[in-house]
């Protein structure tokens, strides 16, 4: 990479295309004025010309898409024709490669035997994939930089960091490579890397996207990361689980609707030890500003269960590890044979092996605990229609901090940590959360404000989000210097 590309100089020939979101892109093979192939054709270029710069699709599927986008049997869903990107971990689709960014699955060359319910949903609505995008090994990272692909960078500044998990698919929307991507979320892994991108990611309420009733209370979530609010309520009434719910439609129309006069609660402090960057603070206390001369009560305070972090964090110490194995447990699965360090990366490894010795006991008695405290942090809403807080606690910080290969597991969990205090909460609660780009720094970086809501009240943080965006346009338009 040359300094120029370093400092975000774009690649010449800039596509108009690549300034439209995923509404718009199918709303022009609707009326005719593009076809398919024409629509697919022009990512997959853009995806070869741009991505050198970013790393954020190392999985390209382009034949297979140009040829289903050719021959009209793409779904004719509301989507139809769009470009996208699956993500390397999380939902599947038939043939394709599944690696979770694990050398031992890339070297097998796994592949998914069938369509996951998300992997066919997406299909159903007209989504045609060009590729997958990056993600760290099985997820597990707050940035992306798994070690079979390298780093993805940033498309705002190629020296700092997109986030994770889902930061191949967010460098990739921001940058203008598809209009939307397949996105999943843990701990934060929608949300983070769309605030350090400059873009739009929701965590659905969990079970909303996909039903998970063997992993009833897991954290994770699947949806999407997108450019706009408008495609980010189109694409949960299309890819809701309950498709065939009497309130279908609601998240398009509350775009619309006028919002009534809500109760909303401001946190600004992290919860544990993390510095909150001022510049991330202020934009939550404007945006509360500007709540309240809109006409919402607006009042200072967050769940009082935020401050349990260290006795949280103590039964974290125990449960964490569980998940780390159960990534090890799957990819035995999938191996067909036992795996070793030598099958996964140090981070893994090592942190997997902290659950060796953990007590059935032990771990019951985590999740009670956590039971109770979700219970706790839920009843806050019982008087809080919404929560604001900063996405993120600084904006993206420079690659370098996060070298996979120059820090230690633990150092480095203990880096990722910080980018989580605002996040990982509603994973624990089930909670929706939505980043919307709202603010820059002082450096000119993206940062997030988050809506926090009640369970199943996606429509209410549509709605606000939209009322906010309305008065800050220019936010949702920005581009970054690294674009098609």
């Amino acid at each position: 990479m040359n300094d120029a590309e370093r400092e975000g100089a774009s690649p010449s020939a800039a596509d108009p295309l690549a300034q439209l979101d995923a509404s718009e892109q199918a709303s022009l093979v609707a009326r005719g004025e593009l076809s398919a192939g024409e629509l697919v054709e022009a990512a997959c270029r853009r995806i070869e010309r741009v991505d050198g710069l970013l790393g954020a699709v190392p999985i390209r599927l382009f034949d297979e898409a140009i040829e289903l986008a050719r021959s009209g049997e793409s779904a004719p869903g509301p989507f139809a024709g769009v470009p996208f990107l699956m993500k390397d971990v999380g939902a599947r689709q038939a043939g394709q490669p599944y690696y979770a960014a694990n050398r031992a699955l890339m070297e097998a060359d796994h592949r998914a035997a069938a369509d996951t319910p998300l992997g066919a949903r997406f299909r159903r609505v007209g989504l045609v994939t060009v590729g997958k995008s990056s993600a760290p090994e099985f997820g597990l990272q707050s940035n992306t930089w798994p070690l079979v692909y390298g780093p993805t960078r940033n498309p705002w500044d190629p020296r700092r960091a997109a986030g994770g998990s889902s930061g191949g698919a967010c460098a990739a929307v921001a940058a203008g490579l598809v209009p939307v991507a397949h996105a999943s979320d843990g701990a934060g892994s929608i949300r983070i890397p769309a605030a350090w991108c400059g873009l739009v990611g929701l965590k659905p309420t969990r079970d909303r996207v996909v039903w998970r009733h063997a992993g009833k209370g897991r954290p994770d979530v699947e949806f999407v990361v997108a450019r706009s609010l408008r495609d980010t309520a189109a694409l949960l009434d299309a890819l809701r689980a309950d498709v065939r719910s009497a309130r279908a439609g609601e998240f398009g129309a509350a775009l619309e609707r006028p919002v009534e006069r809500l109760r909303i609660g401001v946190l600004t402090e992290a919860p544990g030890e993390a510095a909150v960057d001022p510049d991330c603070r202020a934009l939550v206390l404007e945006w509360a500003d500007r709540a309240s001369d809109a006409g919402h009560f607006v009042e200072a305070g967050g769940p009082a269960s935020l401050c349990e972090y260290a006795e949280r964090a103590l039964h974290g110490a125990v449960l964490g590890p569980i998940e780390y194995r159960a990534c090890l447990d799957e990819l035995e699965e999938r191996l067909g044979r036992a795996a070793g360090p030598g099958d996964v990366e140090p981070y893994l490894w090592e942190l997997s092996q902290l659950a060796v010795g953990t007590s059935p006991a032990a771990a019951a008695a985590a999740m009670r605990w956590n039971e109770a405290w979700v219970a706790r942090t839920l009843s806050f809403f019982e008087d809080c229609d919404v929560l604001l807080t900063p996405t993120v606690a600084e904006p993206a910080p420079l690659l370098e901090a996060l070298d996979p290969e120059r820090h230690d597991p633990l150092a480095l969990l203990e880096k990722m940590v910080p980018h989580m205090a605002f996040t990982e909460p509603w994973n624990a609660t089930g909670q929706p959360a939505l980043t919307l780009p709202l603010g820059r720094t002082r450096a000119g970086l993206p940062i997030g404000l988050q809506l926090v809501g009640r369970r199943g009240a996606e429509a209410r943080l549509i709605g606000l989000a939209a009322e906010l965006l309305a008065r800050s346009p220019e936010a949702s338009r920005a581009r970054p210097p690294i674009h098609a």
